[in-house]
């Protein structure tokens, strides 16, 4: 079972940026597909980017495109979520994920070994 741990959220003004961390334990890291999610209290999670085993591939949701890097590196167990232009419409709660179904690479039920979130807000 692979563990995760988000960090390097924060407060930030529009149009800076932020580095997001997520740390896995296990020896199968480099196996899995992961995710990046985010979630503004009382709305449904949402897809922000995700990246296959290799980080040969990866998705944004348009939202994120052309601002939001997603990356990994499977010798240190970490996938990394790089934001920039950052706008307040980005504050919400980031959490990374384990891809466990092919069905889709979007749908939070597809995703599993949560991890508990940091905390990015955007302020004006």
């Amino acid at each position: 079972q692979v563990q995760l741990v988000e960090s390097g959220g924060g407060l930030v003004q529009a149009g800076g940026s932020l580095r997001l961390s997520c740390a896995a334990s296990g020896r199968t890291f480099s196996s899995y597909g992961m995710g990046w999610f985010r979630q503004v209290t009382g709305k449904e999670r949402e897809f922000v980017a995700a990246i296959n085993w290799s980080a040969g591939t990866t998705y944004y949701a348009d939202s994120v495109k052309g601002r939001f890097t997603i990356s990994r590196d499977n010798a240190k167990n970490t996938v990394y979520l790089q934001m920039n232009s950052l706008k307040p419409e980005d504050t919400a709660v980031y959490y990374c994920a384990v891809r466990r179904s092919f069905r889709t690479v979007s749908d939070p039920r597809d995703f599993g070994s949560w991890g508990q979130g940091t905390q990015v807000t955007v302020s004006s």
